[in-house]
């Protein structure tokens, strides 16, 4: 009997000991975290009322109540918030937001004037479905479990996106006007569709990959197949967003309603003459201390249009980023601005501020990571994006707090907009998007002269805006 016990102890220590050794939980592990939690009154009381409640509710931060405040110093005035309902479409919206901006003001539009979503977004689902295709035909020779196979065919296609897609689309195929081509139910809830096209794409590129690499195939035999599957994909989006119109006949309003013409477009023309902008003269500049300042990289694959320009920008401290964005505000010009959207915010209020919730308090635990530490840890990346249009100046011209107007309807935050305290807009802010001559000329010529660092499309700092 006593070498039965004694076994079993040698056999519980050894346990224990493999456990440490392996760095799993031992048993003395076990007692000394089971000590963090007391099971007196005090962690009773706030055990049964967490057991029931969200942790963002419980850690509202009641001392930080008074601190949200909706004054700005400095205000670029913007019109009708817009929706981009069920949709991965942030950048779309706030890329054409900001040029909806420029036509209200410069035509006397009425305020509620959109450029149409449903027909930029019609050629951006086509377009990438031709990029992933074509993409596949020009790595046919990688193998299957290539990294950039996989990621190919992982992402045939999204509603994600960012500002150089909004430039490719518009110079391609121009603009239309709201009412010419309308919202559909699947526009406004591109699950389902975006869906049944990458089933759809994934069996196409399987079949590319394959005529690719018999020898009997030749590249005007790939491209008519190319061009037969994207006629389904095309047959697709026509019947679930519309078909775009080649022309059309629009009746312009001024700001009272009141018809001021009545003339014939095709997409292109129209584009000419309520938005025509020279894109070459944008340029993103971002926010990642995990790269190299005063550099300019891009990332592989990310762009919309196949025979388009790769997402490029120049990595930039914020307290260079800063008085670039008050200098386009202050000249009453919006900014295609992006985040980390989630990030402590109170959606009652519309207002994001670092203090709003107090976590710390709450379980008594610290989180102490940096901006950097987040980035490098996946904690934090690039998440929304919306149109920066306001910032509040103290006395001495620095800013205390910004604005953005979002795409998530007139009911949601602050009348439509979200604003941010200057902390948290330097610890969660990403990227912005800003005309050359908001940009100092040292910076502005490493932008032109730079030679891109590439990088993987599969970073997950480059995950597309929703």
């Amino acid at each position: 009997m006593k070498k039965i016990l004694i076994g079993a102890m040698l056999l519980c220590l050894g346990g224990a000991v493999m456990a440490q050794q392996n760095g799993g939980i031992s048993n003395d592990m076990m007692q000394q975290m089971k000590k963090s939690y007391q099971g007196n009154a005090t962690d009773k009381a706030l055990r049964n009322i967490m057991v029931n409640n969200s942790p963002s509710k419980m850690a509202i931060n009641f001392d930080n109540s008074r601190a949200f405040n909706s004054k700005f110093s400095n205000r670029v005035e913007s019109r009708a918030v817009t929706d981009q309902k069920s949709s991965g479409r942030c950048w779309m919206f706030t890329g054409m937001n900001v040029l909806r901006n420029k036509a209200i003001r410069k035509f006397d539009l009425p305020a509620d004037f959109q450029f149409s979503q449903a027909y930029t977004f019609f050629y951006d689902q086509l377009e990438k479905s031709n990029l992933f295709l074509q993409a596949v035909i020009d790595t046919y020779k990688k193998d299957f479990n290539d990294q950039e196979v996989i990621w190919l065919f992982q992402n045939p296609l999204s509603d994600g996106g960012q500002f150089t897609g909004v430039a490719n689309l518009i110079d391609k195929y121009g603009l239309v006007p709201s009412d010419v081509m309308p919202e559909t139910f699947n526009t406004n809830n591109t699950s389902s569709i975006t869906g049944l096209i990458k089933l759809k794409l994934r069996e196409d590129g399987l079949e590319l990959r394959q005529m690719a690499a018999d020898k009997k195939v030749n590249a005007q035999k790939l491209n008519a197949r190319k061009t037969e599957m994207l006629s389904e994909i095309y047959r697709m989006l026509a019947l679930t967003f519309g078909e775009p119109p080649a022309e059309f006949t629009w009746e312009q309003k001024n700001s009272k309603c009141e018809t001021v013409s009545t003339e014939t477009y095709t997409p292109m023309s129209f584009y000419e003459k309520y938005a025509k902008q020279d894109f070459s003269q944008y340029y993103m500049v971002m926010n990642d201390p995990t790269r190299e300042y005063y550099k300019v990289y891009e990332i592989q694959y990310d762009r919309h249009v196949y025979d388009g320009q790769n997402w490029r920008y120049l990595n930039l401290p914020m307290e260079d980023i800063a008085p670039m964005c008050i200098a386009s505000i202050k000249d009453s010009t919006m900014m295609y601005f992006s985040c980390d959207v989630g990030k402590f915010l109170d959606r009652d209020k519309g207002f994001m501020d670092e203090n709003n919730f107090d976590y710390e308090s709450l379980f008594g635990v610290k989180f102490g990571m940096n901006k950097e530490q987040r980035v490098r840890t996946f904690a934090s990346g690039s998440s929304h994006a919306m149109t920066l249009c306001a910032v509040d100046l103290d006395k001495d011209g620095k800013p205390v707090k910004w604005m953005v107007e979002n795409s998530w309807g007139p009911n949601y935050g602050y009348q439509g907009n979200l604003i941010m305290t200057n902390e948290w807009f330097n610890e969660y802010m990403f990227r912005v998007v800003l005309e050359e001559k908001y940009i100092p000329a040292k910076l502005l010529n490493l932008l032109k002269t730079e030679k891109p660092i590439m990088l993987p499309a599969w970073d997950p700092m480059f995950a597309p805006e929703q």
